[in-house]
């Protein structure tokens, strides 16, 4: 069983948020507990000691436990500033209870089991269509935006794939692997309208794992080698409406640093 709590800090610097393009960039952050879960595995074979692998399923629930409504402060110039929700890639939670849907699996490919690989698929599914945030940066919303419904949080589904290898020194896990992790245009369950950053990024993903007899400390560091940006659902009606395409601001930062502690009970 597992119970997580996050605990981020996320910043976006930018200039079309604030004074338009071409403007002096200026930084919004949010810092704080995010979206609590709690999940139980199951492994599907009988774990042993000479095991050379196996295979684990996990069914969980994550909490509308982050801040979905942060503020910061959007500059209008460089002396006038207006308090607004921030955007929704550095917002600490949804605002949707969701359900987790997780399997993993590992196998051993020397004798002296210092060598392996590893994989990792996570879906979440978020039944909640919008979360009544509005995200306009304090400006006025265009017309447009209005009638496409390109004002309020979506509450999105969120997948990631992970795969890679492990080498085990002592008490040592060195790590490197690939990683997809995105934002679905359509959700499994529930409505897709609303403010969502549809796409995917690719990532190399190195890692390191310490062990202790009750405590587990690891840091891992994706970087970015490739990306898509999707049309989400109101870039759909926007386009079909003018006539021209029309696809949202997507992407993240180049790299991101997740760094966390496990404990055994």
């Amino acid at each position: 069983m597992s119970f997580s709590i996050p605990i981020s800090s996320n910043s976006r610097e930018a200039s079309v948020e604030h004074g338009g393009a071409n403007t002096t960039r200026h930084t919004t952050s949010t810092f704080g507990i995010g979206d609590i879960r709690f999940t139980a595995y199951k492994w599907l074979l009988k774990p042993t000691v000479k095991q050379k692998g196996n295979i684990q399923l996990g069914l969980g629930l994550k909490l509308p436990t982050g801040d979905y409504k942060y503020q910061d402060y959007f500059y209008r110039n460089d002396s006038t500033k207006v308090l607004s929700a921030v955007n929704p890639s550095i917002q600490l939670g949804d605002g949707g209870t969701g359900i987790i849907t997780e399997t993993n699996f590992f196998y051993i490919l020397n004798a002296v089991r210092t060598l392996s690989v590893y994989g990792n698929f996570y879906y979440l599914i978020n039944p909640r269509e919008q979360n009544g945030v509005a995200f306009t940066a304090g400006k006025t919303p265009q017309r447009i935006d209005s009638i496409a419904g390109n004002i309020v949080n979506s509450v999105p589904d969120v997948y990631s794939f992970r795969f890679g290898t492990n080498f085990e020194f002592k008490n040592w896990i060195f790590s490197a692997g690939l990683k997809k992790e995105g934002i679905p245009v359509y959700d499994l369950l529930g409505g897709s309208e609303g403010v969502r950053r549809a796409g995917y990024n690719l990532s190399a993903e190195p890692g390191i794992v310490y062990i202790m007899k009750k405590l587990t400390v690891y840091v891992y560091v994706p970087v970015i080698i490739s990306r898509e940006v999707k049309q989400n659902v109101p870039d759909k009606f926007k386009t079909n409406y003018t006539g021209i395409y029309t696809s949202s601001s997507g992407g993240s930062g180049s790299y991101q640093i997740f760094a966390g502690v496990q404990f055994k009970l």
